[in-house]
């Protein structure tokens, strides 16, 4: 079988991030993919892990079989099976690791956000994918969501007038099987850089205006006993034309929420405001056999739209947006409002890059 007729070959190295199942499982559902995994950095399973009690609680070939997806043991077998492309969900320090060995191994690749924790492991992975001429998007699902779209245009028409304002908000749940969250030298940070960048993505994508300037604060007063880096975090964004956005990036779903979170925004113009809950859609209600509120989300997999994405552009040979001037764009957001946070000044995002 020749490599036009056999299935589109996508590997998924690491299921450390939580996104790795949903990603697994919409690979497998897409006709012409043949998906396989590895995860050998998955620590051994614990009793809850083994049992099965939740498909959450799972890594390695536990995860790969529940979703009933391959699965090899190292990093080097999956390359050796020569994929078209590759999904990076590892432990943001570790995107560099896979991202050269995926681009060295003429793979495309989908990188889980942020790009990386250092703006020089950044730029390394660009100059590895423009070396190996391979593409790389970035995995920003929530710009592939039909109400952005309709915001976008809405903008382009100038039926907001002039932009001036936007809040926006990103709260989740601290994830309770992956720890490496809130370990920074696994994370690079917490809320900050779990949480700031895709609404970063959101605005560039629908203003095309550079960040200027990030001014933050953030502290751990939230799952104090937990987490390891800040839970809640306040940033301020300047934009090279002044206008001003403020998003809350806080950790505050407790852990006994029925949802795990959701996004945010508000785009505040001359002619008038548009609101987006992203994840609002949804069905409510009180379980009969535990008094639980219930919440059913409902409305488009951006997981599956975003991939789909991705995979036609593998196909295809194209660039698809975001792209990893995207990622390194974003990063030196999160890295101005770090630098915002260790110092209580704000900070020129142009300093990032330059030192």
């Amino acid at each position: 079988m020749s490599a036009a007729e056999r299935p589109l070959r996508v590997g998924v190295l690491s299921f450390a991030h939580t996104h790795a199942i949903g990603y697994l499982s919409a690979l497998r559902a897409m006709p012409g993919v043949e998906v396989r995994g590895a995860d050998p950095d998955a620590p051994a399973p614990d009793a809850a892990a083994a049992s099965g009690t939740s498909i959450v609680d799972l890594r390695g070939r536990a995860l790969a079989d529940a979703l009933d997806v391959g699965y090899v043991d190292t990093y080097d077998e999956l390359l050796a099976w020569q994929p078209d492309a590759v999904v990076v969900t590892s432990e943001n320090a570790r995107h560099r690791e896979l991202v050269e060995l995926a681009a060295a191994a003429g793979a495309a690749i989908l990188c889980e956000k942020p790009l990386a924790t250092t703006w020089a492991d950044g730029l390394a992975m660009r100059d590895a994918v423009e070396r190996a001429g391979v593409l790389l998007m970035m995995a920003f699902p929530v710009r592939f969501a039909s109400t952005f779209d309709r915001l976008r245009a809405a903008h382009e028409a100038g039926a907001l007038g002039e932009v001036f304002s936007i809040r926006g908000s990103n709260n989740g749940m601290l994830p309770l099987t992956r720890d490496w969250f809130t370990e920074p030298e696994l994370s690079g940070g917490g809320a900050l850089v779990d949480h700031v960048v895709h609404i970063a993505d959101l605005l560039e994508a629908l203003r095309g205006v550079p960040v200027a300037s990030v001014t933050a604060v953030a502290n751990g007063v939230l799952h104090a006993g937990r987490a390891k880096a800040e839970t809640a975090g306040l940033v301020t964004m300047t934009y090279a034309d002044g206008v001003i956005a403020a998003i809350d990036c806080s950790w505050s779903q407790p852990d006994t929420s029925p949802i795990w979170g959701g996004l945010k925004l508000s785009v505040a113009g001359t002619r008038g405001t548009v609101d987006i809950d992203f994840f609002g859609p949804s069905v409510r209600g009180i379980a009969a056999s535990s008094g639980a509120a219930r919440i059913l989300p409902y409305g488009p997999d951006f997981d599956a739209a975003m991939l789909e994405t991705f995979i036609d552009a593998v196909r295809s040979g194209t660039r698809p947006q975001p792209d990893i001037a995207v990622g390194l764009r974003t990063l030196g957001v999160v890295l101005a409002a770090q630098e915002s946070v260790r110092t209580g000044a704000t900070v020129d995002v142009a300093s990032v890059a330059a030192g």
